[in-house]
C-alpha cells in the first residue's frame, strides 16, 4: 500500500459528540483522507461518517466493545501502540488514545484534554462509580500515565481546543500547545424535524430549556435535572450514558429525556428552546456556540471552556457552582433578561467550520510541505 499523504486518527467512533464533529469537519476539509480509529460503531456515531474510509484495530472485531467502548480501556494502550499509520501527516483527534498511534511521518495532535480518567479520576468517575472501575484505574493508572506522557512526546505539534485544555497539556506533558477552537456545525438553514420520541409531550413543550450532554458524572446533569424541580417550565435532556437510569429515577415530571437524535431533530430543538443549560466541567463549551448560531442564550457554569465561548450578559448567564439552587437562580435570571438574538448569532460566527479549517490548514502547512490539496 502506498504511503498516504494525510490520515485522520481518532480515539473511537462509537458515540456522537463534539470530538466526533471535529472529525466530520476534518473529513470535509481534507476529502478522501482515511480515518484510523480503535472501534467503529456506525449506528452509534454520526451517519455522515459512513462515507469515509474507516480503518480499525483488532478490538473492533468484538461487537460488545463497539457498543460499550469503556470496557476496552485495559486494552487500548497496547493496541494503539502496535498500530502503525503509513502517512506523511497524521492529524490525531485525541482525548486519550489517538496521540499514541505510531506514524512514519509527521504527527499533529488536536487535543480536547489529556485523559480525564487518568489526571482527574475523581471528577470523571464521580461518587457513583463501581468499585471495580476504581480498582482497575488504581492498578493501571501509574502505567497508563507513563504511557500517555511518552506518547505525547512523539507529536511534532500540539493543538489544544481551548485555553483550559492548553493549560492541562502544559501541566500533564510540559508542552506548549496552540489554541484552535473547534467548529460548530449546525447550519440554521437546514431541515428541521420534530423529534418523534417526544410523542405526546410535544404539545406541552412551549418555553422549554435544553440540556445536551453525555450522561457522565462530570457533566453534572443531575444538578440541572434537580434545578428543574423548583422551576415550572420544561427541560429537555438530550444524551445517553451510564448515568441515564439514575437521572431518570430522580427527574421531576417536567423533565423529558431524548437520545440519538438526527441533525434535523436537533435543529428543531435549538430553534424552539428558550435557552440551553450546561453545568459540566467542559474543556470547550461547544453547545453554547451551537445554541448561539440559533440566537439562543446559554446558562452555564463559570468554568473552563465556557469562559471561551460565552460572553456574560451578551450571549448568556453564568453561575458559580453546579448545584440545583445556583442553576435554578441562573435560569430565572436568564428568562427575566432581554436578549439580542443577532448579537448572539454574530458571536457564533467566530467559531465557524471555515475558520477552524483555515487555522488547521495553516498549522499543517507550517509543519510540513506534504499537505494534500484542500477542496
Amino acid at each position: 500500500m502506498a504511503r498516504e499523504p494525510l490520515v485522520i486518527a481518532h480515539d473511537y467512533l462509537t458515540q456522537r459528540g463534539g470530538a466526533e464533529r471535529v472529525v466530520l469537519a476534518l473529513t470535509r476539509g481534507f476529502p478522501g483522507a482515511p480515518i484510523q480509529t480503535t472501534l467503529y460503531d456506525p449506528g452509534g456515531t454520526y451517519p455522515e461518517l459512513r462515507g469515509a474510509e474507516i480503518r480499525t484495530t483488532v478490538l473492533d472485531r468484538v461487537g460488545f466493545l463497539r457498543r460499550h467502548h469503556r470496557f476496552a480501556l485495559p486494552f487500548l494502550a497496547a493496541v494503539v501502540s502496535r498500530a502503525r499509520i503509513d502517512a506523511d501527516v497524521v492529524i490525531a483527534s485525541s482525548s486519550g488514545w489517538a496521540h499514541g498511534f505510531r506514524t512514519t511521518g509527521r504527527k499533529i495532535v488536536y487535543c480536547y484534554s489529556p485523559a480525564r480518567w487518568l489526571y482527574q479520576p475523581g471528577v470523571y468517575l464521580g461518587q457513583h462509580a463501581a468499585l471495580s472501575t476504581r480498582l482497575m484505574l488504581g492498578v493501571l493508572g501509574p502505567w497508563l500515565r507513563r504511557w500517555d506522557r511518552r506518547q505525547a512526546r512523539t507529536a511534532d505539534a500540539y493543538i489544544a481546543c481551548s485555553s483550559v485544555a492548553r493549560d492541562r497539556v502544559r501541566a500533564a506533558y510540559g508542552i506548549e500547545a496552540e489554541v484552535v477552537y473547534p467548529p460548530h456545525s449546525y447550519g440554521t438553514d437546514g431541515e428541521e424535524r420534530r423529534p418523534a420520541a417526544l410523542g405526546g409531550e410535544v404539545d406541552r413543550l412551549d418555553g422549554f430549556d435544553l440540556c445536551i450532554s453525555r450522561l457522565l458524572p462530570y457533566k453534572n446533569v443531575d444538578a440541572v435535572v434537580g434545578a428543574f424541580a423548583s422551576l415550572s417550565h420544561r427541560l429537555v435532556v438530550v444524551g445517553a450514558g451510564p448515568e441515564e437510569a439514575r437521572l431518570r429515577a430522580m427527574a421531576p415530571s417536567n423533565v423529558v429525556f431524548l437520545q440519538h437524535l438526527s441533525d434535523a431533530e436537533m435543529r428543531w430543538l435549538y430553534a424552539r428552546c428558550g435557552a440551553i443549560v450546561a453545568a459540566s466541567y467542559e474543556d470547550f463549551g461547544l453547545i453554547p456556540v451551537e445554541a448561539a448560531s440559533f440566537g439562543k442564550p446559554s446558562v452555564a457554569l463559570r468554568w473552563g471552556g465556557f469562559l471561551d465561548t460565552i460572553v456574560e450578559g451578551v450571549t448568556g448567564v453564568l453561575f458559580d457552582e453546579p448545584t440545583p439552587a445556583a442553576i435554578a437562580d441562573a435560569v430565572r435570571r436568564c428568562r427575566a433578561s432581554s436578549w439580542d438574538a443577532e448579537a448572539i448569532r454574530a458571536h457564533a460566527r467566530r467559531f465557524s467550520e471555515e475558520a477552524f479549517l483555515e487555522r488547521i490548514g495553516a498549522i499543517l502547512e507550517r509543519e510540513t510541505s506534504a499537505l494534500p490539496r484542500r477542496a
